[in-house]
């Protein structure tokens, strides 16, 4: 019992600190192309990196919505659209 109620401090905290961070800034890094908007790739005959396709995640952007960020848009918009 006493563990779950030293826990709760904790989780609201790093609840709270990902609500600022998705207030501060809402869109993060693409995971799939780490920020360049395309997919890299090696050449295979000069061995440098070299810009493929267009990021189908972020379309070519290289920054995506937080998670946090979309949740808290859904929710202001179901509460806009129910209180018409």
């Amino acid at each position: 019992m006493t563990s779950a109620l030293n826990a709760i401090p904790g989780i609201i905290f790093i609840t709270l600190s990902y609500a600022a961070l998705c207030a501060v800034s809402p869109f993060g890094t693409c995971r799939k192309c780490q920020g360049f908007g395309c997919q890299i790739r090696e050449s295979r005959l000069t061995g440098r990196l070299k810009a493929g396709r267009v990021c189908r995640r972020c379309q070519g952007y290289g920054r995506r919505l937080r998670f946090g960020r979309w949740l808290y848009n859904h929710a202001s918009r179901l509460h806009r659209d129910g209180t018409r």
